[in-house]
């Protein structure tokens, strides 16, 4: 079984407060202590990023490590990441993620990882990066499409509520034909695929929504079932 879980924002970093999103991951590993490994190469491995995620993953019940490229913890990188449970790719700037991972050869140890039922999750650009396409800022000033890994067909938005530019850019995008239709993630919703298909959405947020958004003759967005994680 071929698990990705797509955060559109929310987590440790966005909602410290809030552990639903984080906690639904780590559920995920039929193991009882799963080893989770985050990735914070799109943030330039900075290490405040780390520690917010040592903060939360090292009072859970898991056993918790990072893969930084400036200063990686081993020369063998394949096995490292391979004898994980839960690999966690963390949010920043996509170009630079996508264009260091095929440097070090990490998108097909990932690829591997995905195929050997190891469960993939992300943030933000630790979202988007597994689609085929997706919409980012990394180039600066406004939203563009860029090509990612292709574990994941059609193309994917992040912060489609959390960022005012999101949605009317999406869905220019996407009616433009210029971009794949896709799914478009709230913040604080995750989107579980399972085999390449949506197993389920669930959110930190009662109101927290993802959606399909395509063309049919016109942009069209659709509003996918969503389960809140609360109460």
């Amino acid at each position: 079984m071929k698990q990705i879980i797509a955060l559109g924002g929310g987590g440790f970093s966005m909602e410290p407060e809030n552990p639903l999103l984080d906690l639904y991951i780590l559920s995920q590993s039929p193991n009882k202590t799963p080893k989770i490994c985050f990735i914070p190469t799109a943030s330039g491995d900075a290490e405040n990023y780390i520690q917010e995620f040592y903060h939360f993953f090292r009072k859970q019940n898991c056993i918790s490590s990072h893969l930084s490229l400036i200063n990686p913890p081993s020369r063998d990188l394949e096995a490292f990441l391979l004898e994980k449970d839960i690999i966690y790719v963390g949010g920043g700037n996509t170009k630079n993620l996508l264009a260091l991972w095929r440097e070090w050869g990490i998108d097909e140890i990932l690829r591997k990882a995905w195929n050997q039922g190891i469960i993939l999750a992300g943030i933000s650009a630790g979202a988007i990066c597994w689609f085929e396409e997706g919409v980012t800022d990394s180039f600066g000033e406004g939203l563009e499409l860029i090509q990612c890994l292709g574990f994941l067909k059609g193309s994917c938005c992040p912060h489609y509520d959390g960022e005012e530019n999101r949605r009317p850019s999406y869905q220019k995008l996407v009616g433009a034909q210029y971009i794949q239709s896709g799914i478009a993630v709230d913040d604080g919703v995750a989107v579980h695929f399972v085999d390449q298909k949506i197993n389920e959405i669930v959110s930190s947020r009662p109101n927290a929504r993802a959606y399909k958004v395509y063309m049919e003759d016109e942009v069209k967005e659709e509003i996918l079932p969503t389960r809140y994680l609360g109460i």
